[in-house]
């Protein structure tokens, strides 16, 4: 049994929920989008509480059944709030830049890294914080993901990028001994 899947989902006024066949569509002041799932499960929509059930008891439906409750619980909430990654560039000269659907990233290479934004996500820079949201869950973290991998934080000066709050274990760099000769 999952202990995520037995959960009910709790459904908002402002987001609208249709099942059709093996697809959830949910609608909300975000947007709209869709979860497909698998024959193995019963879906039901009780007083704004949205029910997973398993049609049977084995072991592969119960891990898949708490990752279909994630799933549909974050297209809810999505739809609804949305979500956001916030990430920090630290550098001298390093920059962020929105020309159209495409985040220019100078990072110290010795040319600028263009970045095309998924259809669906909103890109804002400001000074030195780049601030990714949209309704999807999965496509906000990979694209932040793909932002912070141009360039990984460096443990000696801490230059790079990184999300915002993130620690970073700084190692001392070499020390100078006075050697007697």
């Amino acid at each position: 049994m999952s202990r995520i899947g037995k959960k009910p989902i709790n459904i908002p006024s402002s987001v609208d929920i249709n099942l059709e066949g093996n697809i959830l569509k949910a609608k909300g002041p975000k947007g709209e989008g869709s979860v497909v799932f698998a024959d193995d499960f019963n879906i039901e929509l009780k007083d704004n509480l949205l029910f997973i059930n398993p049609k049977k008891d084995d072991k592969d439906i119960s891990i898949r059944w708490g990752t279909l409750r994630s799933n549909i619980n974050n297209l809810v909430e999505g739809v609804e709030k949305g979500f956001s990654k916030q990430l920090e560039i630290n550098g001298v000269g390093y920059q962020a830049n929105v020309d159209g659907k495409n985040l220019s990233l100078k990072l110290g290479y010795n040319h600028p890294i263009i970045l095309p934004i998924i259809e669906g996500l909103e890109v804002k820079v400001e000074k030195n914080i780049v601030t990714v949201s949209g309704m999807s869950k999965e496509e906000v973290g990979q694209f932040a993901a793909l932002i912070k991998s141009q360039r990984p934080v460096e443990p000696y000066k801490g230059k790079g990028v990184r999300y915002v709050g993130e620690k970073v274990l700084r190692k001392a760099g070499k020390k100078v001994t006075g050697g007697s000769e």
